[in-house]
């Protein structure tokens, strides 16, 4: 048995506190009040739906100790659970990044991140391929996407792809979660996606139409289709801080999701696209932004600095993602959840993460 204690615990009805929580293994087994004079908050840990690297470490290359390296990372910003991510490639250079990824997934949990499955970004992308190369921007191809491993667990694609549609149907039925992205589909297109089964806009008014006022974009149809969530990615260059506030204001507490989509800037890889870090986060040599230098808890900080309540920054970052995946078992701080948590001191600085009830070593940042 163990037990943290916190001046406020987030719960699915909201702070208390001061309260300790009991553990027993990986599992949450109590919530209870006490007095205390200890000064932190403890909240569900993060889950990161978008991770192409971190630091050094690409996702696409890992092997050997690299995913230790990634789990330390990780859990140094309160990541609990995660989704590797694979950019845009060549479909048949996509075997062996996820087959790494599968032998990863199954290594024993506790102490360290889980791995909720693959995220693919690409390469049936649309019309705003962003920093993916466009050559290799392909026509959805089913057979490739029936074939899948099931550690699949995301796929973003765009909505004006003509197979969109079917695609969706197709990646739902086995589980996956599809979310649209890279795309200026129209309402149609969007809307038919949607109805298909997609429930998630990826990284939201970046690589996608916009917002017009007499020619509404994808970012338009996201914010008002109330079906589908919206990731965001709350480091200050990809999203300006005013636009982060009208997302959370415009969606609600419910369909915000913050996403790192952190790339190996040190590294200057993700996948196939070479980056080098410039103005605040990695860009190809023309300055399009090519993912973040984001952590999770930098972008809890960043919206509550622009605004957002905290409460809806970490559901952000841990209820809405895992509901998503539908990992029923984490994202709350309740009794027979797993026992995954963050304590953040009073300025949401990382103090200490539990993964599956296991505290995990913190790295210095």
């Amino acid at each position: 048995m163990t037990s943290v204690t916190a001046s406020r615990v987030l719960t699915p009805s909201g702070w208390i506190g001061p309260a300790r929580v009991g553990l027993h293994g990986p599992v949450i087994t109590s919530i209870e009040s006490v007095d205390t004079s200890v000064d932190r908050w403890l909240v569900p840990g993060f889950v990161d739906l978008q991770v192409n690297g971190i630091e050094d470490i690409d996702v696409a290359a890992a092997s050997g100790a690299d995913w230790e390296r990634l789990d330390a990372l990780l859990a140094a910003q309160g990541v609990t659970t995660w989704c590797p991510t694979l950019v845009t490639m060549p479909l048949h250079h996509y075997e062996r990044p996820l087959a790494a990824i599968g032998a990863a997934s199954a290594r024993p949990q506790g102490g360290r991140p889980a791995i909720a499955g693959a995220h693919l970004e690409g390469p049936f992308l649309g019309d705003a391929p962003g920093a993916h190369p466009s050559e290799l921007i392909v026509p959805v191809d089913l057979e490739w996407l029936s074939m899948l491993p099931p550690h699949v667990a995301v796929v973003t694609l765009g909505a004006e792809q003509p197979l969109a549609s079917e695609a969706t149907r197709l990646l739902t039925s086995a589980g996956r979660l599809v979310a649209i992205g890279h795309s200026r589909a129209t309402e149609a297109q969007f809307d038919a996606v949607v109805q298909a089964g997609a429930r998630l806009v990826t990284h939201l008014f970046n690589a996608m139409s916009g917002l017009h006022h007499r020619s509404p974009g994808v970012a338009a149809f996201a914010i008002t289709e109330p079906g589908v969530s919206t990731s965001l990615i709350a480091d200050a260059v990809h999203v300006h801080p005013r636009m982060l506030a009208l997302a959370f204001q415009a969606v609600g507490a419910d369909r915000a999701v913050l996403v790192t989509d952190s790339v190996a800037w040190r590294a200057g890889t993700a996948g196939v696209i070479g980056l080098t870090l410039a103005g605040g986060a990695p860009r190809l040599p023309d300055g399009t932004l090519a993912g973040s230098a984001l952590t999770m808890d930098a972008a809890v900080r960043n919206c509550v600095a622009a605004g957002v309540p905290a409460e809806h920054a970490i559901q952000a970052a841990s209820r809405n993602p895992a509901r998503l995946l539908g990992l029923s078992d984490r994202g709350t701080i309740s009794v027979g959840q797993r026992a995954d948590l963050v304590a953040l001191s009073p300025e949401l600085e990382i103090e200490q993460v539990w993964a599956s009830g296991v505290a995990t070593p913190i790295l210095s940042r």
